[in-house]
């Protein structure tokens, strides 16, 4: 039966902790290991905006800056269980950082003893 399981799910999902509404009093994600954003990561970014699907002015000075901030639900045994990219009116851009998240966390967190949320910081850089 395929019931069973999507309502343990579905438990699982109910008892999570909610999304705190204030981050900045969230901790740093707890990374064993400070993961390196290689600088290619930012061509995705630069190539969204280029496309108009992020409405970011160009920079003065030529330099983007793009900082996206990722609520980060840790369980206690170390693995991430959601993300949750704060808006920064471009949907793809916020996506794709919290899967760097993601995929930066894996194996990479300290273990807590209990469900905790945290904060990561993506900051995506370049010179148009």
């Amino acid at each position: 039966m395929m019931i069973a399981p999507i309502l343990i799910a579905a438990a699982q999902i109910a008892a999570a902790p909610a999304v705190p509404t204030d981050w900045s009093l969230l901790a740093p994600l707890p990374y064993v290991a400070t993961p390196q954003q290689a600088p290619a990561l930012a061509n995705f970014v630069a190539g969204e905006i280029t496309a108009g699907r992020c409405p970011i002015a160009r920079p003065a000075d030529g330099r983007y800056v793009v900082r996206v901030e990722i609520a980060t639900l840790v369980g206690a045994d170390g693995v991430v269980r959601r993300t949750v990219p704060r808006a920064i009116n471009c949907p793809t851009v916020e996506q794709f950082s919290a899967g760097l998240v993601l995929s930066f966390a894996r194996g990479n967190l300290q273990r807590t003893t209990t469900d905790q949320w945290y904060r990561a910081t993506i900051v995506f850089d370049w010179n148009a």
